[in-house]
């Protein structure tokens, strides 16, 4: 007869590694309880992309990929990692071990759950966005900026991302213009002054139509959004970061209830609704910042264990 495999029992899993997550691993481990956190891609997701931070405490400036590293190597000191392995299902059951976590390599038993899920860009939806995707359509600077030196560019987008992105692909050697749909930039006011110190091109009140060419990216439609007017202008690139999708298929199942904007809603204490599951990061309403990511996962960590301590 074959032995069936026992699952792996744990008082909190977290679902995702980026900030928010690893930072939920950190303080889970100090307060001893049992823990892990698994991912479906690298530790750090999307956030590995960010060329350049200069609003972390601590650091002057810091790239998502190193800074990643660094919370992980501190986190998988406190707490197991699971890299490479996708959360399919999340079952809620009446036992101690109130939820079972299925994956594509395994399932788990934990008392608690945190939901780290993260966000994904957010699509133009513009005509030949997706023909062109990795021919000239791009939503990382830090993966895909270097093959663009000397080649004209556009950046699609107004807020913190898309400016440090466009000084990013600058100091590559591109030669890049900001394309931004309203008549001021959402981006923090020094973002906007370095764009002019930089003499970065902007075109305002505009939106990508179409984007065109033959086996790669040769032009872009744009639209004037007050007059309504279409001109077409010669570029081999096209950058997007026009915001982010957030993650909540997990969150779904669970019954957890979400806000208009399709975030998760939590308090405080980053609870949720659903009795022991949290939120955190940008699958949650609230600024979308690293540090804020971090102060969440403090907190969802500390709330779980107390609510753990009190059932």
């Amino acid at each position: 007869m074959f032995e069936v495999k026992k699952m792996e029992s744990y008082d909190i899993i977290i679902i995702g590694a980026g900030p928010g997550g690893l930072t939920a691993g950190i303080y889970a481990g100090r307060q001893g309880t049992k823990n892990l956190i698994i991912d479906r891609d690298l530790a750090g997701g999307i956030g590995r992309e960010v060329p350049a931070m200069e609003n972390y405490p601590g650091f002057e400036s810091i790239s998502g990929l190193e800074l990643i590293e660094k919370i992980k190597a501190q986190a998988i000191k406190n707490c197991e990692l699971h890299e490479m392995e996708e959360v399919t299902e999340i079952i809620k059951t009446d036992e101690e071990y109130r939820f079972t976590v299925k994956t594509t390599k395994d399932s788990y038993k934990s008392k608690s759950i945190i939901l780290a899920t993260g966000s994904s860009h957010r699509p133009l939806n513009a005509k030949g966005e997706e023909d062109f995707k990795g021919k000239g359509v791009s939503y990382c600077a830090t993966c895909d900026g270097f093959f663009f030196a000397g080649r004209d560019i556009i950046i699609v987008g107004g807020g913190n991302s898309a400016l440090q992105e466009a000084l990013y692909l600058k100091n590559l050697g591109a030669n890049v213009t900001v394309v931004h749909r309203r008549e001021e930039f959402k981006a923090q006011k020094h973002l906007q002054n370095q764009i002019k110190q930089a003499e970065i091109p902007t075109i305002l009140n505009a939106t990508v139509e179409e984007i065109k060419g033959e086996m790669l990216v040769e032009s872009v439609i744009l639209k004037d959004t007050q007059t309504g007017e279409l001109s077409e202008i010669p570029v081999n690139g096209v950058f997007i970061s026009v915001g982010y999708i957030p993650h909540t298929e997990l969150a779904e199942q669970l019954n957890v209830n979400l806000d208009e904007s399709g975030h998760i809603i939590i308090d405080k204490h980053q609870k949720t609704n659903v009795e022991y599951v949290y939120a955190v990061g940008d699958v949650c309403i609230g600024l979308k910042q690293w540090v804020v990511a971090c102060g969440e996962g403090a907190v969802a960590a500390t709330s779980a264990f107390e609510d753990l301590q009190n059932q």
